[in-house]
């Protein structure tokens, strides 16, 4: 997530006062009930691509991904927008984009690009997501996708149908050619089945990063390391190992105040019978991203920090296997790190296609559903089942529920009569 909050306010190259502070003016591109525009189909050219704000991961992934399909002729970066006038246009100077924007509803109609990206703060998702997809145009959003199941489930039901526009996360952990061999051995059960698995994000962030005034807030970071951290490697883990059926947690506020946790463990069951531990952590001096699946006859491990190829990538075999086997396992192929380039390279190849692409839909709601069960339990002290949370329960509207001792004390107070859950469980970890 980008450290400036980069949002749409007026039209470039002579900007004006923003319809409302701090955020863009909703237009009846953004407004419910509003016609929705249909993607025009590519039919071989290349892909106009507009980012929607120019902070760190626009920088350092988004533009130079976008840049590389363009160098294949896939790709044309036609604009920009970010509310801070100075830093769009040195965004698009250095990066050779024509037209630079304050204002992303003027963008769309102007430009009508086929392809936004998104990398602004979790908050303005829902609202710049919506936008864009009336606009007829296809969407890439940074991570978190956005804070709560509601709001996933709003955007979804402004995406289209049959050959879109659709709302992709940026997942790009499960691109590259180890998470793809990892799924064939797993989907094809070459390795047997998976019985257990560990997901390990255990990261070190200090006081000086909760010193920014939007991180650890619910309200602006959307969750703590669970949300804003560990979703990756739960998103692999889903992805490799398919649907999961329940989760009891736990989470703590042990060294960081904020109103998030600093730390969470959760026993998830899936589906398919395996077990897995997952652990998010921002109080780790020894950082590492880890999944390990064991399987019947071999063990898979992947050990890595922000990004893996195929090195990063360990198959062990039980002692019964044959060696021929055990070869085949650990033959990755050619090495494609995973990157936001190869994630694009698949979303830029369905779009030509007019299919659905992967990491959106249903195949990414699953990882926010769990990440929202995983506070549920943690902070009621229950075991939670896929397909619980849903309208009604305040876990579907805020990722805090409303729980005395996580929730804002604003949000509590305002709570309506049935909507709040206690639990002495949160409190115990609050007071941790």
């Amino acid at each position: 997530m980008p450290t400036s909050p980069a949002r749409p306010g007026t039209p470039m190259p002579a900007p004006e006062p923003a319809a409302r502070p701090g955020g863009s003016a909703p237009t009846s591109a953004a407004r419910p009930g509003a016609s929705r525009a249909r993607f025009v189909p590519l039919d071989g050219r290349p892909v106009r691509a507009a980012v929607v704000g120019t902070g760190a991961i626009a920088r350092g992934s988004h533009l130079p991904a976008l840049a590389r399909l363009a160098e294949e002729g896939r790709t044309e970066v036609v604009a920009a927008v970010d509310i801070d006038p100075g830093a769009v246009r040195e965004f698009c100077a250095s990066g050779g984009i024509p037209h630079a924007y304050t204002d992303l509803d003027r963008m769309l109609r102007e430009q009508r690009p086929d392809l936004v990206t998104i990398c602004t703060p979790p908050t303005l998702h829902r609202e710049q997501t919506e936008a864009a997809l009336r606009a007829g145009a296809w969407v890439w959003c940074e991570k978190p996708p956005v804070p709560t199941l509601a709001d996933f489930d709003a955007v979804e039901a402004a995406a289209g149908d049959g050959s879109g526009p659709y709302a992709s996360i940026v997942f790009q952990h499960r691109f590259g050619s180890g998470s793809r061999h990892v799924r064939r051995l797993l989907a094809e059960r070459a390795m047997g089945r998976p019985l257990v698995a560990h997901c390990q994000t255990t990261w070190y962030r200090d006081a000086a990063y909760y010193a920014v005034p939007w991180r650890g807030r619910w309200d602006t970071e959307g969750g703590g390391p669970a949300m804003g951290h560990g979703i990756h490697q739960m998103d692999l883990l889903l992805d490799l190992l398919g649907p999961w059926s329940e989760v009891r947690a736990m989470a703590g506020r042990l060294v960081h105040d904020v109103e998030t946790e600093d730390v969470s463990t959760a026993l998830v069951r899936f589906e398919n019978g395996a077990l897995a531990t997952v652990v998010n952590s921002v109080l780790s001096p020894d950082e590492v991203s880890r999944i390990r699946i064991d399987c019947e006859h071999a063990t898979v491990e992947l050990t890595h920090l922000y990004g893996h190829g195929n090195a990063n990538w360990r198959v062990t075999p039980a002692a019964h296997v044959p060696d021929d086997e055990a070869a085949a396992w650990r033959d990755f192929g050619p090495d494609v790190p995973s990157s936001h380039l190869e994630q694009l390279r698949e979303l830029v190849a369905s779009m030509h296609a007019g299919r659905r692409p992967r990491s959106s839909g249903e195949e990414a709601r699953s990882g926010l559903e769990l990440i929202s069960a995983l506070y549920k339990s943690a902070f009621t002290d229950v075991t939670v089942r896929r397909g619980e949370i849903g309208p009604g329960d305040p876990f579907y509207t805020a990722l805090h529920g409303g729980v005395p001792g996580w929730a804002p004390a604003a949000a509590v107070a305002g709570a309506r009569p049935g909507d709040e859950v206690t639990g002495a469980h949160a409190g115990a970890e609050v007071s941790a």
